[in-house]
Formats: C-alpha cells, sequence, structure tokens
C-alpha cells in the first residue's frame, strides 16, 4: 500500500487547500443543502431536539464521506472539515453540529489507526497509548500541533472506509440510546420519599425522572421558565406519569428551596470548564440551591460536550436572542418607547455550582470534563 503526498498546506482562511476544488465544494453543498433543507421541516422525535440534530449532522457527514471522492484518512478529514465550515455557514448557532464534525473526525483517526495495527505498524499515526493521558496543556494547544500533523494519516488502506462507516453507525446508535442509558441510572440517583426540583422541559429528565418514578415514590417541583413557560409541558407529562408534582413560578424558587433534596436539570452544551450553557433561569436556580447546600445534578448526553471555554469578556458572546415580542408583543411598542427588550435563551452556570454530571458514559465531577474531551474529541 503505497503513501500518497503529504497534507495539503492551508490557506489564509485556515482552510485545508483542497477545499478550493470546486468539483468537491459543490458535491459537498449537494449534501448539506439536503441538510438545511431538512431542518426547515423537521419535527420533534422522542430523542429530543438537539440529540435529532446531532444524528442528522453524523448521517450527513457519513453522507459527505460516501459521495465525495477521496484518497486517504488527512483527506478525509479535510473533507470533514469543509462540511462542517459549510454546515457551520447554514447554522451559524449550532454548537452541536460542530461538536459532531469533531466526533466524526475523531472516528476516522481511530480508524486509521485499527488499519495501521492490522497492518503490524502502530507507531505510526496521530493516536498512541498514550494518548488518552495528554495534559490539559496538550489538550488546549490542539493535539495535532503536539503529535505533529496530520502527517501519518496518508498512508490508503482500501479497509479505512468500512471501518469509518462502522464506528459512524455506532455513533448513531449511542446517540439515539442516549437518553434511554441516561435514564437507566435514575434509581442510582432519586431516593424515596425526596423532593426534586427542575426547570423547564428537558426530554432528557422527564425520561429520567419517569423511569426513576416505576419503583419510587417522590415529590416534584417545576419551575415554568418564564418567558416560553416550557416548565408546564414538562409539569403535565410528569402528572400524567403519576408524579406528584408541583408547578411554581420562577419568583417562588428560593423561597421552595429549603424542601427540596436534589436539583436535576437538563441544559444545552456542557463547557470544557465544566459549566454549562443551559435554559435562562437556571443560573439563578443553581445559585439558589448553593444557598440552601442543595446539590445540582445535570444530565446530558456526551454529544452536548463543548471543547469551548467562556472566558468572562465574552460570556454573553456565546448566548444566542431570542424574539423580544415573546415577552412584549409589537402591539405594546408605543407603550415601550426607547426601551432595549433582551431575550437570552441561555445562562451561563459556573462549574463551581454543579455537583454531578449523569451522562450515557456514567457520571462524572465538573473538574474530569476535561478529560472526557481528550478522550471523545479530536480537533
Amino acid at each position: 500500500m503505497a503513501a500518497v503526498g503529504a497534507v495539503v498546506p492551508e490557506t489564509e482562511n485556515g482552510a485545508a487547500a483542497a477545499e478550493v476544488d470546486p468539483q468537491r465544494v459543490r458535491n459537498v453543498d449537494r449534501v448539506i443543502n439536503d441538510f438545511l433543507h431538512y431542518l426547515k421541516k423537521r419535527r420533534p422525535s422522542n430523542t429530543g431536539p438537539s440529540a435529532d440534530l446531532a444524528i442528522r449532522a453524523v448521517e450527513t457527514l457519513r453522507d459527505v464521506m460516501s459521495q465525495v471522492r477521496w484518497s486517504h484518512a488527512a483527506d478525509l478529514i479535510v473533507l470533514i472539515q469543509l462540511a462542517g465550515s459549510r454546515l457551520k455557514t447554514g447554522l451559524p448557532t449550532s454548537d452541536i453540529v460542530d461538536n459532531m464534525v469533531r466526533r466524526v473526525a475523531r472516528l476516522v483517526r481511530e480508524a486509521y489507526i485499527e488499519c495501521m495495527a492490522e497492518l503490524g505498524d502502530k507507531s505510526t499515526g496521530f493516536l498512541s497509548e498514550s494518548s488518552t493521558a495528554a495534559s490539559l496543556h496538550e489538550i488546549l494547544l490542539g493535539a495535532g500541533e503536539a503529535e505533529g500533523g496530520d502527517g501519518g494519516l496518508v498512508v490508503q488502506f482500501k479497509g479505512l472506509k468500512p471501518k469509518v462507516i462502522t464506528l459512524m453507525n455506532d455513533e448513531l446508535d449511542d446517540l439515539k440510546d442516549g437518553t434511554f442509558n441516561i435514564a437507566q441510572v435514575a434509581l442510582e440517583h432519586i431516593h424515596s420519599d425526596e423532593v426534586i426540583m427542575t426547570a423547564g422541559h428537558s426530554t432528557t429528565v422527564e425520561e429520567f425522572l419517569k423511569k426513576a418514578a416505576a419503583k419510587r415514590t417522590f415529590q416534584v417541583f417545576v419551575a415554568e421558565s418564564a418567558p416560553s413557560y416550557s416548565g408546564q409541558e414538562m409539569a403535565l407529562r410528569l402528572g400524567q406519569a403519576g408524579i406528584e408534582t408541583t408547578l411554581i413560578t420562577d419568583s417562588a424558587i428560593f423561597a421552595v428551596m429549603s424542601r427540596v433534596n436534589k436539583v436535576i436539570i437538563g441544559t444545552h452544551l456542557v463547557m470544557a470548564d465544566g459549566g454549562l450553557m443551559a435554559r435562562n433561569g437556571c443560573h439563578a436556580l443553581a445559585l439558589a440551591a448553593k444557598h440552601h447546600s442543595v446539590p445540582v445534578l445535570v444530565c446530558s448526553a456526551m454529544f452536548k460536550l463543548c471543547p469551548k471555554f467562556p472566558c468572562a469578556h465574552s460570556v454573553e458572546m456565546f448566548n444566542h436572542m431570542h424574539n423580544p415580542a415573546e415577552i412584549i408583543p409589537y402591539s405594546k411598542g408605543k407603550a415601550v418607547g426607547d426601551a432595549s427588550i433582551v431575550h437570552p435563551l441561555f445562562d451561563y452556570v459556573p462549574p463551581d455550582l454543579v455537583s454531578l454530571f449523569i451522562s450515557n458514559i456514567g457520571a462524572n465531577a465538573p473538574s474530569y470534563i476535561y478529560r472526557l474531551l481528550s478522550e471523545y474529541y479530536d480537533e
């Protein structure tokens, strides 16, 4: 099996030079456009909107790999990065898609290492047996830079493509079963006669509580999470499942917290420092829990793990602003006058306010998140 040339150099924009191939760009865009068209018409699924997006992103990257020509692992990673950049153009606020691009790049490297191992040369490649022991400094710098880049990924293997597809199919199974797997450990964290508080609606938390309610009796307080009031839907579903549920206003969280044994919430993203990008109102909920020494448990699948650090000067930059008309309708514009209405979708919850993360691969403290990053993602 002959080795091909070195990896193509990067352009001024940081993208690989292979990206300038017009035919390759057209082929990638054709697949990406189908994905973006799907996003406009997608319907809610049992896996939840975030998991549904992650599943579709991996399926799209698998289609790109199958329909666009590539020669070796390094070229395939360039192709995946190209697809990721095009997806980012169509979905500028979707960090979950970015996560899946990094995850698929990691799977490609793992498949390449398997091929090299079968060839009898385990010393060549991006990963090594000691790669999981990389320091936080190496993770921040980028493992590719620390190990010498993609120079070891240029050997051509006929068996590489089926191995990558197998790993991607396994990843899709993990994404589809993520909520189910998290719910299986509910009995380890919820005990009889406990009082639990949550905020808004989360598919993962809903299934987590329902699973525990099959064998345990407990009470749940649900904060309505204005202005979306998704907590009302959460309270309705838990009540229909036979769980004693009380819907409370957001302003009553602190008053009720003294009666609560633990707080269980979902999140949009888990940041690299162990903090949360959670629905608005969760920061106040976590602060109230800390004041009353109530543990905060976060149910989140691994695909929500995000290798980004929210710096003090950029906490507001990573948020997404929603339509202010949901708070004050346009019909009342004259009454508002020159007032500025801000409607952030998320809160940043610092890691010191989180007690435990419960994912589909186990439970971990916020301080362990950086290790999960090195094991799960690739630059």
